[in-house]
């Protein structure tokens, strides 16, 4: 199941992706006499994602087309969701190919960042270049979407605990953290740094996200581009681990690092292409 925020009415609304549209949460739950939360956060946040999924696997995919949709050209999409507790971003995390992937050091552990959410933007929104920032990066990566707080699990468990995946894409102003490593965080965190959405694709769609595609694209060219099963702390890992660091909660975001960085300036397009997902796309501006 696909889930997006869209703009109708003057809200930021949740709905689902059908064949003919998106039809608005509150539109489904009118049909089926349900009582469903109509915004995305709540939905994850109350763990009635599930259940959702649940009707649509038993029927609910069907009973779709037969109710009022937004059709897609003209859905306005919103961020998924504005204020996430925590966005953890994962640096350094795909390598080229196979051999390269057997030679990582076992010790190695993840280089992680947060990212606040005055960073956060969504769909077409723009990413504004920082004055005196120098050059600026942005990176297409796969992101995860938790469903359940969780503390210190297992790798054995972290199917559990997340709701599915995002497109994401993460902005740094590159010059600055090449000054001294330490400043990591601050050339992560200007306002519109973080850009995610427009589709949550549920985890059942995914049960195996080692054969996914990502793709960080500018200005309509594929740049960078690689597989999933090239990370070398792969998905369920990356869950686990910082989940013995904090206690991870529902609508927490955890990037999973990137095939590659385009530098971007004023008038370009970046974009995160995902095997299975509508592409996420901002302009830049000064």
């Amino acid at each position: 199941m696909k889930v997006a925020t869209i703009r109708t009415n003057g809200k930021e609304l949740a709905a689902v992706a059908s064949v003919q549209g998106l039809v608005l949460i509150e539109t489904i739950n009118a049909a089926e006499a349900a009582n469903w939360s109509v915004e995305l956060f709540e939905l994850i946040r109350l763990g009635e994602l599930e259940s959702l999924t649940e009707w649509y696997r038993a029927g609910g995919k069907d009973k779709l087309v037969q109710l009022k949709a937004i059709p897609h050209e003209e859905a306005v999409y919103a961020p998924l969701y504005r204020y996430p507790r925590k966005i953890w971003g994962i640096g350094l995390n795909y390598v080229k190919d196979a051999e390269e992937l057997a030679a990582v050091d076992p010790s190695e552990e993840p280089v992680s960042f947060m990212k606040p959410d005055t960073s956060l933007i969504g769909p077409l929104d723009p990413i504004r270049l920082p004055a005196h920032a120098g050059k600026i990066t942005a990176e297409a990566e796969l992101g995860i979407i938790i469903g359940k707080a969780c503390k210190n699990i297992t790798e054995a468990e972290v199917y559990d605990v997340i709701a599915g995946y995002t497109t994401t894409i993460d902005v740094t102003a590159a010059d600055i953290h090449a000054r001294n490593q330490r400043y990591l965080t601050r050339a992560k965190s200007f306002d519109t740094f973080f850009s995610f959405g427009p589709q949550l694709v549920t985890k059942d769609e995914f049960p195996d996200p080692l054969s996914i595609q990502v793709a960080t694209v500018l200005n309509g060219e594929s740049i960078h581009t690689n597989l999933t099963f090239h990370m070398k702390f792969r998905p369920w890992f990356c869950v686990a681990y910082h989940s013995q660091v904090m206690t991870l909660l529902p609508g927490d975001i955890i990037m999973t690092g990137t095939p590659g960085a385009v530098v971007i300036r004023d008038g370009d397009v970046v974009a995160c292409h995902i095997d299975g997902f509508e592409p996420l796309l901002n302009p830049v501006r000064d």
